[in-house]
C-alpha cells in the first residue's frame, strides 16, 4: 500500500466516529497540535501501556497547546470499554472502514503465531496547529515514546 502523505504538507480533512458520541474532523482541530496514533487492537498488553503512558502524560501535552487521539480498527463500543476501563482522558477513534489507515499507511503484512496476518503497524503522526504532518514514528516500540514524542512537541 502506497503511503499518501507527505512530510510538512497539509493532512486532507478526514473524519472517524470518536468514543464520548463525539466525531472527530481533522478541520475542528487546525489551531492546535495533533498526535495521532495508530495501534493494533483495544486491551493487548502493549497498546494498555502505550495508552497508559499517553494518559500519565496528558496534562503535559495540553500545556502545549496539543490533543492526542489514539486511532484502531476496533469498533466503538470496544473503544468506550478499553477508555473507561484505563481512564484515558483523550478520545479513541474508530476507524473500522480503514479510512485514516490508509491515508497514513499503517497497514502492513505482520507475522502473527506463524501465519501472514494484515493489521496495523504501531505508528504516531504529528500534525502541526496548521494542519501540516510534520514528523511520524513508524513501528513504534511502547516503552518511552510517550516522553520521546511528548519532546519532539516541545520544539514545536
Amino acid at each position: 500500500m502506497t503511503q499518501t502523505l507527505m512530510m510538512n504538507q497539509a493532512v486532507i480533512d478526514f473524519q472517524l466516529a470518536a468514543t464520548s458520541g463525539k466525531t472527530f474532523k481533522l478541520c475542528d482541530y487546525l489551531g492546535k497540535n495533533l498526535v495521532i496514533y495508530f495501534y493494533p487492537k483495544d486491551s493487548t498488553p502493549g497498546c494498555t501501556t502505550q495508552g497508559i503512558q499517553f494518559r500519565d502524560t496528558y496534562a503535559d501535552f495540553q500545556a502545549n497547546d496539543t490533543e492526542i487521539f489514539g486511532v484502531s480498527r476496533d469498533s466503538l463500543k470496544s473503544h468506550e470499554n478499553f477508555k473507561a476501563k484505563f481512564t484515558f482522558p483523550f478520545e479513541l477513534l474508530a476507524d473500522t472502514e480503514e479510512l485514516a489507515c490508509t491515508l497514513f499507511g499503517v497497514i502492513k503484512m505482520k507475522n502473527m503465531y506463524g501465519k501472514q496476518v494484515r493489521g496495523i503497524e504501531r505508528s504516531t503522526f504529528i500534525i502541526d496547529k496548521n494542519g501540516r504532518l510534520v514528523k511520524e514514528w513508524r513501528g513504534v516500540k511502547v516503552e518511552g515514546h510517550a516522553a520521546e514524542v511528548f519532546n519532539f512537541i516541545k520544539t514545536l
